[in-house]
């Protein structure tokens, strides 16, 4: 069999093994719902999203009455002498005293605390879209490791092909040498050859396993074997096919811009609660105590009281040293930070934007030049065979061909996954990346 067909025969008869293990394969969909449900860092955001939901309910509880409870028992002793004439008697004493009491305090004009409240709503919108970000990066980095493997894979494959087509060249190299037909030179090349393609594909092997365990880390398992990329696999361009409007909408509704919005909307808030410092709160209070001695310091008798109160506290900050108005200034300067911050994420986002969208119309264009490469490769290998048979070219000659196929299905397969992880970063850009766009990408699996 010639080489160029060895080659060609040997990589369809591996896409056709793994296409009959795909009943039993794991997809790009599913491997994203176990990410979903192993992934440490996925894990952790949603523990930090949890966490910042709190934020609410600890400001609203600043707005709520407090309610406290007190109790003491103590023993006590007392040694007084009077000056003079007095109609208590003097001397030591001791005596036992305990109270319990209840106090109540509901805030009735708190501006610091009303502000703080907006500022936990504004937290959670913010916990929100830092969430809807880690998820999306979730879907990128199972996309990523997914086509890992898949192109780990395909150079597995392809330098296998390669090998058992060179040891078939290496072979008539071998008995032509031995006939006196072709020099030491060929004969020499054709080993050399034959000896990288075995380190290649010692080397392919343990890529192979390195992209697996980097899946298996995102994963939580062992992953089954992988559905790979449909051979009649094809993209549209992105729609709208315009890149100014995707970079429009990246700079408005990505989660990074959104997290940096709502953190300019907080600094704003933080400079009139620093502010609000300087208002009076008020306070409705309520006390009820009861209080019982076995004896006193004074009169030397035991006493029982209940004392119980309701009323309206006022309390207005006159002097703190200077630290409100320090506060106040330190807000404003962190808004000059929110506002760069949030300008500097809308064009990192529109950055992104374009070069996810040139790499998609790109990426495409690309493949199509590759799968030409690919025929002509076939092509040109097979003139080579042919010349080599005739005498008209070396041995080298086809062994630089066969390379030259590898190598151009090698760069297909890539270009196709980079392609697709353009698309997808593409749609990451604008906070659309999610289980539905997947699903599409996934139905390009077989």
């Amino acid at each position: 069999m010639k080489p160029m067909n060895r080659v060609r025969n040997l990589v369809i008869s591996v896409a056709l093994g793994v296409a009959s293990t795909t009943a039993g394969a794991t997809d790009l969909l599913q491997s994203y719902e176990l990410a979903r449900g192993n992934d440490m860092l996925y894990a952790t955001a949603l523990s930090r999203r949890a966490a910042a939901q709190e934020k609410l309910p600890q400001a609203q509880a600043l707005l709520r009455p407090s309610v406290e409870f007190s109790a003491n028992v103590a023993r006590n002793h007392s040694d007084t002498q009077y000056r003079g004439t007095s109609p208590f008697p003097g001397g030591s004493s001791q005596f036992n005293s305990n109270s319990y009491g209840i106090s109540l305090r509901q805030p009735l004009y708190r501006k610091q605390e009303w502000l703080q409240l907006d500022q936990a709503e504004l937290q959670r919108v913010q916990a929100d879209a830092q969430l809807a970000d880690d998820e999306q990066r979730l879907i990128l980095r199972v996309t990523q490791a997914y086509f890992d493997v898949l192109a780990a894979q395909d150079d597995l494959t392809f330098v296998q092909a390669q090998k058992t087509a060179i040891a078939e060249q290496l072979a008539q190299a071998k008995g032509q040498f031995e006939v006196g037909t072709l020099t030491v030179t060929d004969a020499n090349e054709a080993q050399a050859r034959f000896d990288l393609a075995n380190a290649q594909e010692i080397a392919a092997h343990s890529g192979l396993r390195i992209k697996k365990r980097a899946l298996r880390k995102i994963l939580g398992t062992e992953s089954t074997p992988l559905v790979p990329l449909a051979d009649g696999w094809q993209m549209t361009p992105p729609q709208p096919d315009d890149i100014e409007r995707w970079e429009a909408r990246a700079s408005e509704s990505n989660p990074a811009v959104l997290i940096q919005t709502a953190a300019l909307e907080i600094a704003s808030q933080e400079i009139k609660r620093q502010r609000a410092g300087h208002h009076p709160t008020i306070d409705l209070v309520a006390n009820y105590q009861e209080d019982a001695a076995s004896g006193s310091a004074s009169v030397g008798t035991g006493s029982d009281s209940t004392t119980a109160m309701i009323g309206v506290q006022l309390r207005l900050p006159l002097y703190a040293g200077g630290g409100t108005s320090s506060r106040v200034r330190e807000a404003r300067y962190n808004i000059d930070t929110a506002k760069e911050q949030l300008e500097n994420a809308r064009r990192t986002t529109a950055l992104d934007a374009n070069q996810a969208f040139l790499g998609v119309t790109d990426g495409l264009t690309q493949v199509l030049a590759l799968e030409q490469a690919v025929i002509s490769s076939e092509g040109s290998l097979a003139s080579s065979r042919l010349g080599w048979e005739v005498g008209v070219r070396t041995s080298i000659d086809v062994l630089n061909a066969q390379q030259q196929l590898y190598g151009a299905h090698r760069d297909l397969a890539k270009a196709r996954y980079a392609t697709i992880l353009n698309l997808l970063q593409l749609h990451a850009t604008t906070g659309q990346l999610d289980q539905t766009v997947l699903a599409e990408i996934n139905r390009w699996l077989h």
